[in-house]
């Protein structure tokens, strides 16, 4: 696992230990950057199942200013942490030890709404449109923001969700990928 692009391109990432966490391939998340920029100015980002951290370290890459990070396995934060390290991206990201609904209600409390939320939760949980839509009804996702969903590719979610609209769909083997935000 590496970076793929950005101020970090080729950085080598650690991978969770064990077979708990199912990291993007980097063909995968080189598509799904090309899908929502491929570069940002500016912004926050949410890595919900965060695992290695892997996408939010991508996006802080692109240009994000800010992730939050969120696993609720020791060995995923471990891991996170260490790629944050070795990336000296501590300074731009959080760290929390959560499940993805406690986290998401902790983040409700601070009133915090983010330009990106990334949602890769265990495929057999099913629990993206559940995800989706707390999100929405709870204004996490600024204006101009985007969702994006990994999944297994033969449980796609709805084009709709509450008042977030998927604009982008792809798959990849057995991977699928949307990408949701509001309809202008």
């Amino acid at each position: 696992m590496r970076v793929i692009a950005g101020t970090l391109k080729g950085r080598p990432l650690k991978a969770v230990p064990g077979s708990g966490t199912r990291p993007t391939t980097d063909k995968v998340k080189e598509s799904i950057f090309n899908m929502l920029g491929p570069f940002f100015e500016g912004g926050i980002g949410l890595d919900l199942f965060a695992g290695s951290g892997g996408l939010g370290i991508e996006a802080l890459s692109r240009g994000l200013n800010k992730v939050v990070f969120v696993d609720k396995d020791s060995k995923a934060l471990h891991t996170i942490k260490t790629n944050l390290k070795d990336c000296d991206l501590m300074d731009h990201s959080e760290v929390y030890r959560n499940d993805a609904n406690r986290a998401l209600k902790a983040i409700v409390k601070r009133e915090i709404a983010f330009d990106y939320i990334f949602l890769d939760p265990p495929y057999k949980q099913k629990k993206l449109e559940e995800l989706v839509s707390f999100i929405d009804e709870h204004n996490l996702l600024n204006e101009n923001g985007f969702v994006l969903c990994e999944y297994s590719s033969d449980s796609k979610p709805t084009n709709e969700v509450g008042r977030l609209h998927k604009v982008k769909e792809e798959t990849y083997g057995m991977i699928g990928i949307s990408i949701y935000t509001y309809q202008k």
